[in-house]
């Protein structure tokens, strides 16, 4: 069993991963962000290191989930490979933070590692607006998220509902988090179980 949980920066991934780990005994498998080499640079300058970013980012998930198929265990997964392609790199190109060269070459060796890997049996989506964002982002207080732009994480956003409503690759299903308060309100952590269980187990 493979649960891939995706949002934007700020959503509450890394929270839910621990919170459904934990509830059902899986392993939680966390994204290492902060061990980026590339990240204070990429907020200090996009453009000039948006591909170096975005392909550390690629390598790191696929050598995650090759470790998720390997493993044959139950398994929650902190963002998915698809975000890193459908929404950070296609988002800088639109930006023209990542030059068209790059991005095709990003895009087209993506395009083979998904001909090589298997879909998770269940996407989570953290649905939030910007505000909501800010607000977690703030709260974390990590030095390189400092300098997020707002129309960055807006622009992300609207990536974000984009793919969803497109994937087609397995189960998926939509949380959101600007009302559904997982990590404050144990009521609204069960909802999101019950929710899952639907998915997984066709409970109601």
């Amino acid at each position: 069993m493979h649960i891939a949980i995706a949002g934007n920066i700020g959503s509450g991934k890394t929270t839910l991963t621990g919170l459904l780990a934990r509830h059902y005994g899986w392993e939680a498998q966390f994204e290492q962000a902060d061990e980026n080499p590339y990240l204070n640079d990429f907020y200090e300058d996009m453009e000039r290191w948006s591909f170096n970013l975005q392909i550390y980012f690629l390598n790191k998930r696929l050598k995650g989930i090759v470790a998720i198929q390997e493993a044959k265990k139950p398994i929650i997964q902190d963002r998915t490979i698809y975000e890193d392609a459908c929404i950070f790199a296609a988002n800088l190109h639109s930006m023209g933070l990542m030059s068209t060269r790059d991005y095709s070459n990003y895009r087209s060796l993506f395009d083979l590692m998904m001909s090589l890997i298997a879909p998770p049996d269940l996407v989570i989506y953290l649905k939030a607006s910007v505000p909501t964002l800010v607000n977690q982002i703030q709260k974390r207080g990590r030095e390189y998220e400092a300098g997020i732009r707002i129309d960055y994480l807006s622009k992300l956003n609207d990536y974000y509902n984009g793919w969803i409503d497109e994937y087609t690759g397995g189960k998926k299903l939509i949380i959101d988090v600007d009302t559904v308060k997982f990590n404050e309100r144990p009521e609204d952590l069960s909802h999101v179980i019950d929710k899952v269980n639907a998915e997984l187990h066709g409970l109601f």
